[in-house]
């Protein structure tokens, strides 16, 4: 079995996350999706509309997602990648180079955003505070 992994806030879920997941899961069999906690996006400045079991739960029902998993800090993704034998790290590539330290575990692929659609863009637009 081929394990794929990636990561993200997933808030206000639109076309884009599905993409993202959409694709990833073409690179394995099973994809974990590591979903920030409110406590993590606290950390990093970010605050999400919706809460973090909801995003799990909306998360779980997709037919592409195998398994959800909660990120509680940056530090996790070398143990997550080794504990849950992941053979490729997914990321947007708005994160171009900024994962590349795990290619000495797995293969790791930088996908193109989609165009025209993101959660802040949501906010900005519904005029909501990030």
């Amino acid at each position: 079995m081929k394990k794929v992994i990636t990561y993200g806030t997933f808030d206000l879920l639109h076309k884009g996350h599905i993409r993202l997941l959409k694709r990833a899961k073409t690179f394995g069999n099973h994809l974990t999706v590591c979903v920030s906690t409110d406590e993590f996006n606290a950390l990093k400045g970010k605050k999400a509309y919706t809460s973090f079991e909801d995003r799990k739960y909306i998360l779980e029902s997709i037919r592409y997602v195998d398994e959800v998993i909660p990120e509680t800090s940056w530090d996790q993704k070398i143990s997550d990648v080794v504990e849950n034998d992941i053979d490729v790290f997914v990321m947007g590539d708005d994160w171009q180079g900024k994962f590349d330290f795990l290619m000495d575990y797995c293969q790791v692929v930088y996908l193109p955003r989609t165009e025209g659609i993101s959660s802040t863009k949501i906010k900005r637009d519904l005029g909501m505070n990030h």
